[in-house]
């Protein structure tokens, strides 16, 4: 585990686009990491929404070592403790609670959980939370929320997901307080099922020649 989110920041600076993977077979694992690998990608978010999440983490950390995985939809002291265990680099929450909070201890070094609204930021900065996911982030506001967010809280810095596409991943990430996106258009639902590997390199070369 890294300390800090210096790891996942710096290869951000060479690739801030953050596929967030839903991949229900672990076959699909090794391939999906070398795609996004081939596109010039250099981190990936694999959710826990799918049984084989834990496992999908541990197999693309073997296949390419050297891509930051990390887990997400991290809501339980269960997830946590699997998602560590599994070897994630670091660890997304679509939001907070109490008992997550407890739960994360020092891994909130490596955590980045979501807010909708000024104060929600404010007190997960408080709380030791050193980067945020506005989320969603086409509901909560967006590009200009996070304009408007940049004036009293400078020091904030923000991975958007939740209706970041290839349309506006670039507006997003010409703001000063976006250091990622997180979108799931990098590799679909579909391109993971039907193995389109060619097609999901292609998209993430395609997105980082944008910005």
């Amino acid at each position: 585990m890294n300390s800090s989110l210096d790891a996942l920041k710096a290869a951000a600076a060479r690739a801030p686009i953050v596929p967030v993977l839903v991949v229900p077979d672990v076959a699909a694992a090794a391939p999906l990491a070398k795609a996004l690998v081939d596109g010039g990608l250099t981190i990936a978010e694999v959710t826990l929404r799918t049984p084989s999440g834990l496992k999908v983490i541990e197999a693309m950390k073997k296949a390419q070592p050297d891509l930051i995985v990390g887990a997400g939809t991290v809501l339980t002291q269960e997830d946590v403790a699997n998602a560590m265990n599994a070897g994630s680099d670091f660890l997304v929450s679509p939001g907070m609670s109490p008992r997550l909070l407890d739960a994360l201890g020092a891994y909130k070094e490596i955590t980045i959980p979501g807010v909708a609204t000024a104060s929600e930021a404010m007190t997960r900065y408080e709380e030791g939370f050193k980067m945020l996911k506005l989320f969603p982030a086409a509901i909560a506001g967006g590009v200009g929320a996070l304009k408007a967010l940049a004036g009293p809280l400078p020091h904030l810095q923000f991975m958007p997901t939740g209706g970041v596409s290839a349309d506006n991943a670039g507006e997003y990430l010409a703001l000063p307080n976006v250091v990622a996106v997180g979108g799931s258009w990098i590799a679909t639902e579909k391109d993971v099922s039907t193995g389109a590997w060619s097609e999901v390199a292609e998209k993430a070369r395609t997105a980082l020649s944008k910005i």
